[in-house]
């Protein structure tokens, strides 16, 4: 049976309940806000399904893909409606148009996020836009299979851990299914999500849009954090200076697994990796001008014979490039995140002090790194003015 004795070695995917024949394990949440599985050993057979198809039991070796594209949708309300380039949409839609399934995840009525599925272009909207929190997959791995053995096309994006869990809880390979993993930093505790809603719900009343990733007015590169409620836009913050997002970003939150993720690199045996390709404007600098790299540019990694099929069909502006330029601007694609030292001291304090000013506090810069910082943005923005100026000139 399963047995959890080291968090770090337990993702979340949920593979282990969903392909339990006696359906006796439950995720329970510990004191961070994580699930784990818990077995009744009243009820379990002692089969070992669960242990076949854990991820952690058959870790894999990293695997460098076929062919490396940036790219986006020609479709430019598509792409400003999107996190990076639009591509998911353009996956979606053309396996929607061979009467098939796409899977993603969406916000919930709480603002949590869970995995679901669509069957049409307009259920496609919920699975747009970048969420930082794991979704919970529920049974959507079950309800795949059943799709996939009725011979109907299935798209399957999620992280890689929840990819590489789908991949092993089917435990067999379907023609009819596209698997596709997003570049992950990491994800944080829904706990600290929730708590963090709730200082907004105080001050913003009701919720109902949350953009973790909105380009509308700061563009892709400096994103901010938009919250609407029932009056419109009820907050608009640039990522940087969002409690939350610092937090995220520093690391401070994460599931354990995430400090040393089983699933980079190809490992989650995904056909297609998506995510931001940071960077774009030194790689590809022609297509960056052509495209206005500031509206968003995906990452595109092709892992198998699969992708490549799907990624034929679409038409989208795209340049093929390297692995190593793809990695150099995104380096999530192959690393996890160091554990941060105040992790620890975040969680044990996380009941004694308001969220904002804990995560204000144990995330604070120092003054020199402030300065340097503030430099390194000056710098950037004279090259790009320089850089914009000379080609008016030609």
């Amino acid at each position: 049976m399963i047995q959890i004795e080291d968090k770090r070695r337990c993702c979340g995917c949920e593979a282990c309940r969903q392909v339990c024949p006696k359906e006796c394990i439950r995720l329970e949440r510990d004191e961070e806000g994580f699930g784990y599985p818990v077995v009744d050993l009243e009820r379990c057979i002692e089969c070992h399904k669960c242990e076949r198809v854990c991820p952690f039991m058959q870790l894999g070796a990293p695997r460098e893909p076929l062919a490396v594209y940036a790219a986006c949708a020609t479709d430019e309300g598509l792409r400003k409606s999107s996190s990076s380039g639009g591509l998911f949409t353009l996956l979606a839609e053309e396996t929607l148009s061979r009467g098939g399934v796409v899977f993603g995840a969406r916000f919930d009525e709480t603002w949590g996020v869970c995995h679901d599925y669509t069957e049409t272009v307009e259920g496609l909207a919920p699975f747009r836009g970048s969420k930082y929190l794991q979704s919970r997959i529920g049974d959507n791995y079950q309800r795949a299979e059943l799709f996939l053995k009725e011979g109907r096309p299935v798209l399957f994006t999620g992280t890689p851990c929840q990819i590489k869990g789908l991949v092993h809880y089917l435990g067999r390979a379907y023609d009819n299914l596209t698997t596709v993993d997003v570049v992950c930093h990491g994800v944080p505790s829904p706990m600290v999500w929730q708590r963090y809603l709730t200082t907004l719900r105080a001050g913003q009343g009701e919720i109902t849009g949350i953009s973790f990733r909105d380009k509308s007015v700061s563009g892709w590169r400096r994103y901010d954090f938009v919250l609407q409620n029932t009056e419109g836009e009820g907050m608009r913050q640039f990522y940087g200076d969002n409690i939350y997002m610092r937090g995220f970003l520093h690391d401070l939150y994460l599931r354990p697994s995430c400090y040393a993720c089983m699933a980079k690199g190809g490992r989650s045996q995904s056909d297609l990796t998506l995510g931001d390709y940071w960077g774009v404007e030194r790689t590809c600098p022609d297509l960056d001008q052509a495209l206005d790299e500031n509206k968003g540019t995906s990452v595109v990694l092709i892992h198998s014979a699969q992708g490549q099929r799907l990624w034929s069909e679409l038409t989208c502006r795209s340049q093929e490039t390297t692995y190593a330029s793809a990695v150099a601007g995104n380096p999530s694609i192959e690393q996890s995140v160091a554990e941060p030292p105040k992790r620890q001291l975040f969680f044990e304090q996380i009941n004694a002090e308001p969220l904002d000013s804990l995560i204000a506090r144990l995330t604070a810069t120092p003054l020199h790194k402030r300065l340097w910082r503030h430099l390194h943005h000056q710098a950037h923005r004279v090259k790009l003015r320089l850089r914009h100026l000379a080609q008016r000139a030609h």
